[in-house]
């Protein structure tokens, strides 16, 4: 049910899957400046996208849907939830890619921290009753000061995802802890700091997960606004070279 966009060509190969909610410019952002073809994908329920069905909302769900999509890719960004769904998809295919970005992972193996899984119910809650001035409030919060034209696109992105805010506030993309020691790829996990809805812990639970993880932590609730151009170095330098796969 996905929507494949590629840019670029040749090698390497890098998926995108973006976070929940993520504006078409937004998920494009990860992609930014690295070499080869970027293969962006759009959720169902996003963008021009059609809506998901009610029961589409779980990881391996999504997590199937990009494993489709791969078409050749050996690396790959998932944002947020789009982490969440690599994960679970490394962890039933351990050797489907050669690195992956797992940049503000929400949940890994555990349930969010209760303070993060009561400010997601509380978004599915405006979204689905249809109050677009309490969602908005609740999505500047989270957002730095000054970008209000980013507030009311993400507001009316989440708008339509009531069920799937519902859904992942306390679902576990990897219930089985075990299956990721057998992941053979580079994992690279980026945090934030002070971001209620992608906690630091979880980041330092993903490193601690994996064989072949390394952390870079950001001093920024929102480093995909406030720190893009390092963020981008960071990317370039991880997946800029073509896998050895």
């Amino acid at each position: 049910m996905v929507i494949a966009r590629a840019y670029g060509s040749g090698e390497p190969r890098t998926i995108v899957v973006p976070g929940l909610g993520a504006t078409a410019g937004e998920a494009r952002i990860p992609a930014s400046g690295l070499p080869g073809t970027r293969i962006v994908l759009t959720l169902p329920s996003h963008a021009d996208a059609t809506d998901a069905p009610l029961d589409y909302w779980r990881y391996p769900t999504i997590a199937d849907d990009v494993s489709s999509a791969l078409d050749g890719a050996r690396q790959a960004i998932g944002v947020s939830l789009g982490a969440g769904a690599l994960s679970n998809l490394i962890s039933r295919s351990p050797d489907a890619l050669d690195r992956v970005v797992l940049m503000l992972p929400a949940a890994l193996t555990k349930p969010r921290p209760p303070a993060s899984a009561a400010h997601v119910l509380e978004m599915s809650t405006a979204a689905l009753n249809g109050d677009r001035e309490r969602l908005r409030a609740l999505v500047a919060a989270d957002a730095p000061g000054g970008l209000d034209a980013y507030v009311d696109d993400r507001t009316d992105a989440l708008l339509r995802l009531g069920p799937a805010l519902d859904a992942v506030a306390t679902q576990i993309p990897v219930p089985d802890p075990a299956a990721l020691l057998h992941v053979s790829a580079e994992i690279l996990v980026v945090a934030a700091t002070g971001d209620l809805l992608h906690p630091a812990e979880t980041a330092h639970e993903a490193v601690a997960a994996f064989p072949k993880a390394t952390l870079v932590q950001f001093d920024s609730p929102a480093p995909m606004v406030t720190h893009r151009r390092e963020l981008r170095a960071l990317l370039v330098d991880f997946l800029g070279v073509p896998s050895a796969g």
